[in-house]
Parts: C-alpha cells; sequence; structure tokens
C-alpha cells in the first residue's frame, strides 16, 4: 500500500526548483506534498504528484536524476499529538524513520503524513491495526 515519492537530485543554484516546478506544471501534474533540504552545493527535492510516472520522465527529460522511493502515507488528527501518536506505534516496534513531512488535506480534520522508514509493510500494518487511515496513491490523486 505504500505510495510512490519523486526524489529529485539537484544542484543548489538559483533557478533549480523553478526547473523542477516547471517540469511538473508543463505536464498538468499537481504536487500534493512537497520537501527541500540543501547542502552548499546540492539539493533533494521530495514530492508527492499525482502521475509519478510521467512527473518522472518529465524530469529525466530536463537532465535531472530522479529517483522514485516508496513511503507510507497515514493520515493523522490534525489535533496536538496526532503526528505524536502514530510516531511512537512505529519507535514502539523498533522501526527507524528516516524522515517524513506533512501537509494538511483538503477536509481540514486530517493532517497527511509521508514516513520513510526502513520497513514500509510492518510500519503500514501497525499503524492500520491502531486505527490510524493509510493514504494510497489514490487518495492524494483524489485530492
Amino acid at each position: 500500500m505504500a505510495i510512490r515519492q519523486l526524489s529529485i537530485f539537484v544542484e543548489n543554484r538559483p533557478g533549480t526548483l523553478a526547473d523542477v516546478t516547471d517540469a511538473i506544471a508543463d505536464a498538468q501534474i499537481d504536487i500534493r506534498a512537497m520537501s527541500m533540504a540543501d547542502t552548499q552545493q546540492f539539493g533533494l527535492i521530495r514530492m508527492i504528484v499525482d502521475d509519478v510516472e510521467t512527473a518522472k520522465q518529465k524530469l529525466i527529460d530536463r537532465n535531472l536524476f530522479v529517483k522514485i522511493t516508496e513511503v507510507v502515507g497515514v493520515a493523522v488528527s490534525d489535533e496536538p499529538g496526532g503526528l505524536a501518536r502514530a510516531v511512537r506505534i512505529i519507535a514502539d516496534a523498533g522501526i527507524n524513520v528516516d524522515y517524513l513531512y506533512a501537509f494538511i488535506s483538503v477536509s481540514k480534520k486530517n493532517a497527511y503524513v509521508v514516513i520513510r522508514v526502513d520497513d514500509n509493510s510492518a510500519a503500514e500494518k501497525l499503524l492500520a491495526e491502531n486505527g490510524f487511515t493509510l493514504v494510497t496513491e489514490a487518495d492524494i490523486s483524489s485530492l
């Protein structure tokens, strides 16, 4: 049930983010979530989009290095402690969280959280067993 995330490795220079977002926009693809981290020379853009394969190809066409990574998507209550409950379940099972980022869903009842863990299946099973709604690519596309 994992969702696919694009990871785009870019040079840290003016205009790079614009180049990436232009490629996505030109293909009429919606960005649903995005995070960006940088070092002095390079950056890493992670994004969830509504058409992963087309976005990947459009970025490759612009000579960008793109990787697809499977991540866990989970809806957490948009209230204090909502995220803490989800990550506590994962931590108590000994599953490492490599990174995460969140965005508010249209309903504003839940925040959607993208979590990169070392065992997607185990994390998904634990979260579902503890009452969390897992987010699918279809859910992302329907936003």
